[in-house]
């Protein structure tokens, strides 16, 4: 009997010592108890620190608010893998504490929760510009992740825009090459643009040459071509693109299909293997009896022996 009032009694003083600290304790514990690998203790932390500010207002209140729910968002999603907890966590972050720091970054991993785990690409796209709207250091990941939120949703012109503004606004920024061969993709699958894809593929070629991303883009390019009639350029762009492609034998089989077309397409007599003829041989190979008219219609030659005996 002793022993359990002994026990009661420790939990009551455990719990007024909780009571007796501040927000920033508790959220510090909270941060601690994470370090130790026990994501419930901790979520315990961070209601307590929220609690200490409930009737508080103020800067300070407000900051403790924002890493508190911060924090327990991040715990449900990170350590507890609850995703649709740590949406709600998220959320509220949001709609109790807009303009603070850490509710930019969570604009951003909402984003993330809403495109791999709800494929709500245009929920995505809504939380990633309101993160846009803080002007972040991370800006131009952030446009170039919008732009092929729209590419994936099938919107290609609006695809292409926000690619279009990042390199306008981030000339200087690692994605830039990324940002045109968007464009280029942009472009391509829209009806009647591909003159203007081929020249964003070209623009990139001449502006990145050691980018990882050219052999695709000439293979891209390849592929506008040919489908435009130049085979032959086709075929130039992708032998340039074999050099440095992941997968050459996609590039290969491209070159085997068109030249083999080439070959089904062009007449015979016609290419290489007449240029190289002797003269005499090219003759005697052009020289053909000239019909009469009985003959070119379809008569026979014994006929046109008589006709033209007649």
């Amino acid at each position: 009997m002793r022993e359990v009032r002994l026990l009661a009694v420790a939990a009551l003083v455990a719990a007024c010592t909780a009571c007796s600290r501040s927000g920033p304790e508790h959220i510090a514990a909270a941060r601690e108890l994470v370090y130790s690998r026990k994501p419930q203790a901790a979520l315990r932390e961070y209601r307590l620190a929220l609690d200490a500010v409930e009737k508080s207002d103020g800067p300070e209140a407000a900051r403790i608010r924002a890493t508190a729910l911060r924090g327990a968002a991040d715990v449900y999603w990170l350590e507890l893998h609850d995703v649709p907890k740590a949406v709600s966590v998220y959320k509220e972050l949001v709609a109790q504490a807009p303009d603070a720091p850490e509710t930019a970054e969570a604009h951003v991993v909402l984003a993330g929760i809403l495109e791999s785990h709800y494929r709500d690409l245009r929920g995505a796209i809504s939380e990633i510009t309101a993160a846009l709207a803080r002007d972040p250091p991370t800006a131009s990941d952030l446009r170039y992740q919008v732009a092929k939120l729209y590419f994936e949703l099938g919107d290609y012109q609006q695809s292409e825009l926000e690619a279009r503004t990042l390199i306008q606004k981030f000339p200087s920024s690692p994605l830039v090459d990324d940002a045109w061969m968007l464009v280029g993709q942009s472009l391509s699958m829209r009806e009647g643009m591909h003159a203007e894809a081929m020249k964003a593929y070209s623009t990139l070629l001449e502006k990145f040459p050691s980018s990882e991303l050219v052999p695709h883009a000439l293979f891209e390019l390849g592929k506008l071509r040919g489908e435009s009639g130049d085979d032959a350029g086709a075929i130039q762009a992708w032998v340039q693109a074999l050099e440095r492609h992941p997968d050459p034998q996609v590039v290969q089989s491209a070159i085997a299909r068109t030249r083999k077309r080439i070959a089904e397409t062009t007449p015979r007599g016609v290419g290489a293997r007449e240029a190289f003829q002797r003269p005499d041989q090219a003759q005697s190979h052009r020289v053909v009896q000239a019909r009469t008219s009985l003959e070119a219609a379809g008569g026979s030659a014994e006929q046109a022996a008589r006709e033209h005996g007649d």
